[in-house]
């Protein structure tokens, strides 16, 4: 059978620890039960004394993937603005052209002297509006395909292997831009989705932040995980900081867009290299040997129970979701509605980010006449704002063991997020829209808070497949908030192009409602004397 079939099969028959007592009130930074228990004693070290005869650098470490990540999240932060000018300049030519057959105007340039203001109008930023929706629909939809596959084969092949598909894809991208930059006086602006479907097809953005959040669960024990998502939240904040305003730079010092893209194809080679070279692997030949044979048991089972008619159904799209609502020994009633209610959280919040990404760089543009420079240097001083957060207060405020201190963290930062974008809907000034942005990413501290309680809801050996059902989420949110988002502002832009802002305001608003409903202290599979442990429950659920 392929691999992807293999994959399939492995998320649509998620087996689960037998015989696991049904406890709820838990604390959830104790030991997750894994296929390693009974080999392992209980140790929360998910593997890792299989690596302890190696030597330091063949040995899986956090750091390892710490460093490529914060590089490629610079490259990702770099370019986001100089390619939104970039299809901004090849829909003004296209619609100044069109203006001009018909002898109205002639052609102009964003980036020529003088033509920008001539490209702020309410009918370029619809027509780039409408583009960039369909570029994140490509975007999006590729990687819902593909994201849980991958992450289920991750948990079969090791982490690595998926790090390296993801990049080429990226890559292949990023050269399609720089050709597209190249030529931008004779190229159509539509082989820009070209570079969205490469990205995509491998599973862009949302397949490389689960794969490098699945290989810190790997090497980082339960206690430690919000402290390691946090830092991996701050290398993206950085990258998104640092980025911008370097790429602004290199434009004002170069006079040229394309230089950008040049140094970013560069610089992310080279990652790749690193990534291919030096980063262990941080899957065990023995749990990759266990997880397979599950996935072969499982197949069995399926096959057995299974028509064919069942398995072309549309719907196995969604499978994947199934390792969010677990129905085997171990789970209970409350351990399901946690899991639905954080994933709905997270999905919305990740869904407002995506949603609003090219649309709050539209709205800057066209509102308040900002270039590349302006953009990066608001980006920069909100990011910067989100990695002081992330990387300093919150290692500093985090209580481990303590549930109800990490659902107060997330609920905060969701009022903060939300208080942000309440700012962005009333602000008449940039100044006030960069005070906006600050306010707004102090609350990012709730996002590690999340994806830790998320790892910890499940055994550690379904950790690839749960972040390959978030990715599938992920890319569901990203098709259908840039659709509703992108809609909601080509609609009002010059009317009220406020209407866009509003609408973000009011889904983080409900994401702040939805996180008051999860419940402390529940966890998959407990074992039957943590209840004894002081500070504990001993009464198990009765639902």
């Amino acid at each position: 059978m392929e691999p992807a079939a293999e994959a399939d099969e492995f998320s649509l028959a998620a087996v689960q620890p037998e015989g696991a007592p049904q406890h709820e009130q838990t604390p959830l930074l104790k030991h997750l039960p894994s296929v390693d228990d009974d080999e392992d004693d209980g140790r929360d070290d998910h593997g890792q004394e299989d690596f302890a005869h190696l030597l330091w650098y063949r040995r899986p470490s956090m750091g390892w993937i710490l460093l490529p990540y914060l590089v490629l999240a610079l490259i990702y932060g770099g370019i986001i603005s100089p390619k939104i000018n970039l299809v901004v300049d090849l829909v003004c030519r296209e619609y100044y052209s069109t203006e001009q057959l018909a002898g109205r105007s002639p052609t102009t340039s964003a980036f020529d002297d003088g033509a920008h203001d001539r490209c702020r109008t309410p009918e370029v930023s619809q027509r780039v509006s409408l583009f960039m929706l369909l570029g994140d629909l490509l975007g999006a939809i590729l990687p819902a395909i593909v994201s849980p596959r991958l992450g289920a084969l991750s948990d079969l092949y090791g982490r690595k292997p998926i790090l390296i598909i993801n990049g080429l894809g990226s890559m292949a991208g990023e050269i399609i831009t720089l050709l597209v930059a190249s030529s931008r006086d004779t190229v159509n602006v539509n082989w820009m989705l070209l570079s969205f479907f490469l990205e995509g097809v491998t599973g862009s953005a949302i397949l490389a932040m689960a794969m490098v959040n699945t290989y810190a669960t790997d090497c980082v024990p339960a206690h430690r995980r919000s402290m390691a998502f946090g830092y991996f939240h701050g290398c993206t904040c950085i990258g998104i900081a640092l980025g911008p305003i370097l790429a602004g730079y290199i434009v004002e010092v170069s006079g040229s867009i394309v230089t950008v893209f040049w140094i970013m194809l560069g610089v992310h080679v080279c990652c790749a290299i690193f990534v291919v070279l030096f980063v262990p692997e941080s899957v065990s030949q023995r749990r990759r040997s266990r997880a397979r044979e599950k996935v072969a048991r499982a197949q069995t089972a399926h096959r057995d129970g299974a028509s064919s008619l069942r398995r072309l159904n549309p719907l196995t799209l969604l499978a994947p979701l199934k390792v969010l609502y677990p129905t085997g020994p171990g789970s209970t009633p409350a351990l399901r509605r946690n899991l639905v209610f954080l994933a709905a959280v997270d999905t919305i919040m990740y869904g407002v980010a995506m949603g609003s990404a090219n649309v709050l760089l539209i709205y800057v543009n066209y509102e308040f006449g900002w270039e590349t420079f302006e953009s990066g240097r608001y980006l920069t001083i909100v990011n910067c704002t989100r990695v002081a957060f992330l990387m300093v207060i919150l290692p500093v405020i985090t209580h481990p063991g303590s549930d109800w201190f990490d659902l107060t963290i997330m609920r905060i930062g969701i009022a903060l997020e939300t208080a942000g974008w309440v700012g962005y809907s009333l602000a008449s000034r940039g100044e006030l829209f960069t005070l906006s942005g600050v306010v707004g990413a102090a609350g990012s501290v709730s996002s590690p808070a999340l994806q830790s309680a998320l790892t910890k809801h499940v055994p550690v050996d379904q950790t690839g497949q749960l972040l390959g059902a978030n990715g599938l989420l992920h890319a569901l949110a990203q098709i259908m908030s840039p659709v509703m988002f992108n809609a909601v502002f080509a609609a009002t832009v010059g009317h009220f192009s406020q209407a866009v802002l509003v609408c973000l305001t009011g889904t983080f608003g409900a994401a702040f409602v939805i996180s008051w409903l999860i419940t402390p202290h529940v966890y998959h599979g407990a074992d039957e004397d943590i209840t004894s442990m002081p500070g504990s429950t001993s009464a198990a659920s009765t639902e």
